[in-house]
């Protein structure tokens, strides 16, 4: 797994793209000087936060990336988010056709990142090249903050359909329980290494992709109009509603940046990533978007916003009896669970990348015997437990809906950065060198990328902002001692 040197990034090749070949000076869209290649060895006084890191193993093909894609955004989201967003009505089904559009945009845009910069940690990278190592490690601090706060989130959903199977009979400490057990047992997977993960997000994928198509389609016949509610139930504006319903729903479609953080691992990155992130993306919209029509539709409005699982509310619905509901809830466990593997990997993918770079602590970079960053998996794991003890005093509904939101605001500050660096590539372009067509798709897609997290981020409301910043905030001071401790190894070397 390698990152590029801080001078710059890898260029694309690609004669389709709006970027140019690699050339001693900025071209095309204005790229900087090309990088080194990545497994180039670092010279000899250089400072070992930036010290060769091992060759990539390059373990996802198209098959393994597209189902990290869809695997991590197919998890807890399409399990929990109905009832959670049940109160404000069907506008929540409008809401997802517009989520569904803004992810396949965000995926054009990390796939033309990943054509830059194919290596691990992109969302660290893409600001670092483009704005200095300052905007690098808040992208990289935010996004590890949304990892292991999503991590927990996942855990708790897990909680639900875990009742549908053994009743907890509403006891707290069993149901903490349940949810740390569901974060650590994919921990403790992820310590076989890279290809173990990739191997557990195919069979994961198809096991809970099939039974969830099944639903998505079939339950549409038995779908009754009256159970779906009034269209707008919170009370509020239209755009409101929408906005709020919005937020939400947009924790059901983390995970498309999956292969872009990984593309270390993946072969044919330049190429590869992109094509996984549209794939996986629109195969997972599409699911979610019936599948939610289906749930809205077979049960009651009313029942519905009070439902701990609602997909085997659904299931019941249409079976007239608990065993459906039970299937379901097994696939639902076992998608939860996978869904948490490849979120694990990306949570410790992220610090990784930084800490080669000397903006992380030291131990981030430590790769274990499977070439997964050990101590990154270990770190997520626990805070993400810390998370659950502290707020699940609250219980399962309210705790899922304050970490959902917490990762809308973490996970848009990436998004935006990213997005930010696409722009500013494209700004330092020598316009009578770019293909018009090319330049015109690249601006639109960066452009809307931009204002689409924007838009999310105002509709996560003002809680989940303040929260969110504080997390922010709180890697300022790890940042300036870092940095401190850097500069001065590079000036002693």
């Amino acid at each position: 797994m390698t990152v590029p040197r801080p001078t710059g990034a890898a260029e694309s090749t690609d004669p389709e793209s709006s970027e140019p070949a690699p050339a001693a000076e900025p071209t095309g869209t204005g790229s900087p000087e090309p990088a080194p290649a990545a497994d180039t060895p670092p010279a000899a006084d250089a400072p070992p936060s930036v010290a060769a890191a091992p060759a990539p193993r390059r373990t996802f093909g198209l098959a393994a990336a597209t189902a990290l894609v869809m695997g991590n955004i197919i998890g807890g989201g399409i399990f929990a988010l109905p009832a959670t967003v049940a109160p404000y009505g069907t506008i929540s089904l409008l809401a997802f056709l517009v989520l569904s559009v803004g992810a396949v945009l965000l995926a054009l845009l990390f796939g033309r990142l990943a054509r830059r910069s194919p290596v691990n940690g992109g969302l660290y990278v893409y600001p670092r090249d483009a704005f200095g190592e300052f905007a690098g490690f808040l992208s990289a601090w935010s996004y590890w903050t949304m990892c292991w706060v999503s991590i927990a989130a996942l855990a708790v959903a897990v909680v639900g359909y875990v009742d549908v199977l053994i009743p907890l009979h509403g006891n707290h400490v069993l149901q903490a329980l349940v949810a740390m057990a569901a974060l650590w047992l994919p921990a403790a997977a992820n310590f076989a290494g890279t290809r173990w993960v990739g191997a557990v997000q195919v069979v994961s994928t198809i096991l809970k992709f099939v039974p969830l198509l099944l639903l998505a389609t079939i339950g549409l016949f038995f779908v009754d109009a009256d159970n779906f509610g009034p269209f707008n139930a919170s009370g509020q504006s239209v755009p409101g509603a929408l906005a709020a319903s919005a937020a939400l729903l947009l924790y059901s479609f983390l995970g498309v940046e999956s292969a872009a953080v990984s593309a270390g691992e993946v072969r044919d990155p330049e190429r590869t990533v992109g094509r996984a992130s549209v794939l996986g993306t629109l195969a997972s919209a599409l699911v979610y978007i019936l599948g939610t029509i289906a749930v809205f539709g077979l049960v009651p409005h009313d029942r519905l916003v009070d439902s701990g699982a609602p997909f085997a509310d659904a299931v019941n619905a249409i079976t007239g009896g608990g065993w459906g509901g039970t299937a379901i809830a097994l696939v639902a466990v076992a998608s939860i669970t996978g869904c948490l593997n490849g979120w694990i990997l990306m949570a410790a993918q992220m610090p990784y990348a930084a800490a080669r770079d000397g903006l992380f602590p030291a131990p981030f970079a430590r790769l274990g015997k499977g070439g997964v960053p050990g101590f990154g998996v270990w770190a997520c794991a626990v805070l993400g437990s810390l998370l659950i003890a502290l707020n699940y005093t609250a219980g399962p509904d309210t705790t899922f809906r304050v970490l959902v939101l917490i990762t809308t605001f973490t996970g848009c500050v990436p998004y935006l950065l990213s997005a930010a660096a696409q722009l500013y590539w494209l700004a330092r372009g020598t316009r009578e060198r770019v293909r018009p067509a090319g330049l015109a798709r690249d601006l639109t897609v960066a452009v809307l990328s931009f204002g689409f997290s924007f838009w999310l981020i105002a509709g996560a409301g003002y809680a989940a902002v303040y929260q969110g910043v504080l997390f922010l905030f709180a890697g300022i001071p790890v940042y300036v001692w870092l940095r401190g401790r850097k500069d001065t190894a590079e000036a002693a070397a």
